[in-house]
This record gives structure tokens, C-alpha cells and sequence, in this order.
């Protein structure tokens, strides 16, 4: 027969209140970092500043969709008005797609940019970044 002393009480109840502690730090951490467990990790709707495409028309740059830093939105949104400037961009319009820096931009036709003000999108996978006509 084993017999436990009360120290050995102690000791599981050092353990488990330990476990519960690095439990909530876990948790506390995730939730510092702006994420909720079971919750996807998205800046969509995060307004970046503004950029100007290559026939000199502010735009406000945005994250449409899922992640992408705001330096890295403004800088793909410059390089991609750059692109057409140059004559990079396939078509007689300057549309696109253009590939840049990894991410794959397009502008949308004079009506829909009217009708919506969504003058163009880069893409990345499931990351969007969008341009809208300031108003």
C-alpha cells in the first residue's frame, strides 16, 4: 500500500495551478496580438493612406481582403502605377494584370470604375490590396 503524504497533495496542486497559469499566459498572448482562437487572422478594411495611379488620379489604398501590411499596400500600389507608366502592363489600356513584388495587379474598366470607384486590385494568394478613387 502506498501511503501519500501531504506533501505530495502539494505538489499536484502546484502542478495543476502551474498548467492553469501558462494556459491563461497562452491565452493572454494570443489575445494581445490582436487574434481570437478559431477567428482568421484579417486586416480587411484597413484604410492605408493614399497613393496616385499613373494618370496622376488620387486613390485611396486599402486591404480588401485577408493580410498585408500597410507599407508593403502603398508600395505595391506605387510600383504597380510606375509599371504601366513604363509600359509594362499588356494591352493598349495599361490594365494589366502586372505582376509586382510578388502580388498581381489589375486596373478595372472606366465603367465599372465609375459605377464602383474601385479603380484597381493587386492580389497575393487570398490577400487583396484595393484602390479607390478619393472622394
Amino acid at each position: 500500500m502506498q501511503v501519500r503524504s501531504a506533501r505530495d497533495g502539494h505538489r499536484r496542486r502546484v502542478h495543476a495551478s502551474l498548467a492553469i497559469a501558462a494556459a491563461i499566459s497562452a491565452a493572454l498572448a494570443i489575445s494581445a496580438c490582436g487574434h481570437t482562437p478559431g477567428k482568421p487572422v484579417t486586416d480587411a478594411g484597413k484604410r492605408c493612406g493614399t497613393s496616385r495611379t499613373a494618370a496622376d488620379v488620387p486613390v485611396t489604398v486599402e486591404i480588401d481582403r485577408g493580410y498585408a501590411s500597410c507599407g508593403t499596400a502603398l508600395t505595391v500600389e506605387k510600383d504597380y502605377a510606375q509599371a504601366i507608366d513604363q509600359g509594362k502592363a499588356p494591352g493598349n489600356g495599361g490594365g494589366g494584370p502586372v505582376p509586382v513584388d510578388g502580388w498581381v495587379c489589375q486596373g478595372f474598366p472606366t465603367p465599372q470604375v465609375l459605377k464602383t470607384g474601385d479603380a484597381s486590385k493587386c492580389t497575393k494568394g487570398s490577400n487583396e490590396i484595393l484602390a479607390t478613387l478619393n472622394t
